[in-house]
């Protein structure tokens, strides 16, 4: 006999769970055995694991305060440089108007120390080479467009000297190999200490693009404005720039040197702590010292460029005021509570469900389990490519997250009762209950996701953890109800003890008031009295003509009694008065 449809739904959904559930287990065995940058345990954040605080000042080239929009900026930028050594859930804060304070779990190494103190370099460098090799350029519009190769052999003799910073001569055979293999996501890569008067080869930002920049020409010191607006003529938002006079004289010389040159050559780029900001074109000679770059800006990304160029051209240096490691033996102890509220949480879960729900109690257990298994190695997965740690707050996240979870079983379970109440069978019950209950718990999960990403990009840093955990979870819940809850209750309700509602099954259809009792069984049917009704009726009717018969044989017996003589009236004869 062919297995029914609803059966194989269930085995298969539990099939795609077991090869996910593997899946995620091969990926992080794949890190820890074989990148060697992965672990069995969650990354720990500075509240529970402790780490290094260092404390740096501002400070200026004639010693005034630095203001509030450079302090900004310079947040910014050292959050990034952090974000690029790869260290997740670092906080970093000013202090006092002119202190910036970096907190970074675990212990920092001596490059990312390093990253750190150094001052913000804003470097204009000329591009030689740019995009992928061999394949196409890139310039500021966004276009790719095809470009022949440089013969990479073009200077492999030393008696061919570069004569400005533009020069192709600048490409020899041992850069263009280096440029070849560098690999733009590599943290090994830190571009920000590069000489400056030699080739440097970086990348875009974001990886996108990769380049060879000629020496550095100017610096972000003569740099005296950066603004952003719409341009008159086309609507255009655009990057306004105010050299001062020195950088006014050489970004003139350097404007006359690319203007019509052939792609990439004709292009100029701005570098931020050794990464590209912007590469555009030349399309002018510029003799005025207020060049503009237009492009595909919006505002909020032409107000993030000038921000760029004109704070990260002070010349802002950073002293090191104070660097010590933080004790984590707080975070420990808060750690051990939020696992004990978290396990006192679930054993009340499990025991409200095992008293209500009887065997089902069960199915939610198996669930939670699972949901903790998949959020586990989740997180350790995420601690490896994304850098995440577990803070006390993502800790709060989990623990809230199993009431969220046992409340979208519950809300599925009763739905299943009330299809045996309509009386229902118990297969038809829990394919009824189903589809009624999937799209409260759709609209339910929906809300929860929503709040999270608000929760998450509004709220601060401190509380960030709480949203990412609320918001994962609550994904790994849906697919735990699709792939798991409902497949298993597809068997169950096949089997002798759920399909037969047993007592303790939690399905039992008398106790939950229903007709229905089982497979094709139902409760006897209360005995009803064998008379028509028109014979109670009758019955009723005959009862009624005895009454008044009675009434009427009284009064005749009145009439005939005996006067005080004793002796029988007799009736007066007829005629008589």
């Amino acid at each position: 006999m062919a297995t029914s449809t609803p059966v194989r739904h269930a085995w298969r959904a539990l099939t795609g769970l077991l090869i996910i559930t593997a899946l995620l287990f091969g990926i992080n065995a794949l890190g820890v055995y074989v990148f060697k940058a992965s672990s069995w345990t969650p990354e720990l954040a500075l509240d529970l694991q402790g780490g290094t605080q260092i404390i740096l000042e501002a400070q200026t080239v004639d010693g005034s305060a630095p203001t509030e929009d450079q302090m900004n900026q310079a947040v910014t930028i050292i959050r990034q440089r952090v974000d690029a050594s790869g260290v997740g859930e670092a906080d970093v804060t000013t202090e006092g108007g002119k202190n910036i304070v970096v907190q970074i779990p675990g212990q920092a190494d001596e490059q990312t120390r390093q990253r750190i103190e150094a001052s913000a370099q804003l470097q204009l460098r000329a591009v030689l080479y740019a995009g992928e090799p061999a394949t196409t350029f890139v310039g500021d519009d966004g276009k790719e467009t095809p470009y022949p190769t440089p013969d990479p052999t073009l200077n492999s003799t030393p008696t061919a000297e570069p004569t400005n910073g533009s020069d192709p001569a600048w490409v020899t055979e041992a850069l263009y190999a280096e440029f070849l293999s560098y690999d733009c996501d590599d943290p090994a890569n830190d571009p920000a200490n590069a000489p400056k008067d030699e080739p440097l080869i970086t990348c875009e930002a974001d990886g996108s693009v990769k380049y060879i920049l000629g020496p550095v020409e100017l610096d972000g010191s003569s740099i005296t404005d950066a603004t952003y607006g719409l341009q008159q003529t086309n609507g255009q938002w655009s990057v306004n720039l105010k050299f001062d006079d020195a950088g006014t004289k050489t970004f003139g010389e350097i404007s006359q040197r690319l203007y019509g040159a052939d792609p990439p050559l004709n292009q100029f780029a701005f570098v931020l702590d050794g990464y590209v900001l912007s590469a555009p074109s030349m399309n002018a000679i510029i003799l005025g010292g207020d060049p503009s770059i237009t492009g595909s800006f919006t505002q909020e990304t032409a107000k993030v460029l000038a921000d760029q160029l004109k704070y990260g051209a002070l010349p802002l240096s950073f002293e090191v005021v104070s660097s010590d490691t933080i004790s984590a033996t707080l975070g420990s102890q808060q750690l051990q509570i939020g696992l004990i509220a978290g396990l006192i949480g679930l054993a009340l879960v499990a025991v409200y469900v095992l008293i209500v729900y009887r065997a089902l109690g069960l199915v939610i257990i198996a669930s939670l389990a699972v949901m903790g298994v998949l959020t586990y190695i989740t997180i350790c997965i995420l601690a490896w490519r994304m850098g995440f740690r577990l803070s006390l707050a993502g800790v709060a996240g989990l623990i809230v997250s199993i009431g969220f979870t046992a409340d979208s079983f519950i809300v599925y379970f009763e739905r299943i009762r009330d299809e045996l109440r309509d009386g229902k069978s118990i297969t038809g019950a829990v394919e009824d209950g189903w589809d009624r209950a999937k799209r409260t718990i759709y609209i339910s999960k929906s809300i929860n996701i929503l709040a999270a990403v608000v929760l998450y990009i509004l709220a601060d840093a401190t509380v960030k953890g709480f949203a990412f955990t609320l918001g994962l979870t609550t994904v790994i819940d849906v697919m735990i109800f699709i792939l798991f809850t409902h497949p298993v209750m597809q068997l169950l309700a096949r089997t002798r003890f759920f399909g037969s509602g047993h007592p303790l099954s939690g399905m039992d259809p008398a106790a939950l008031g229903a007709v229905y009792r089982g497979r094709a069984q139902f409760r006897a049917p209360v005995a009803q009295s064998t008379k028509t009704q028109a014979e109670r009726r009758a019955s009723r009717s005959r009862g009624e003509a005895e009454r008044r018969q009675t009434i009427a044989e009284r009064k005749q017996a009145e009439l005939t009694k005996v006067p005080d003589t004793g002796k029988p009236s007799t009736p007066d004869k007829e005629g008589e008065l």
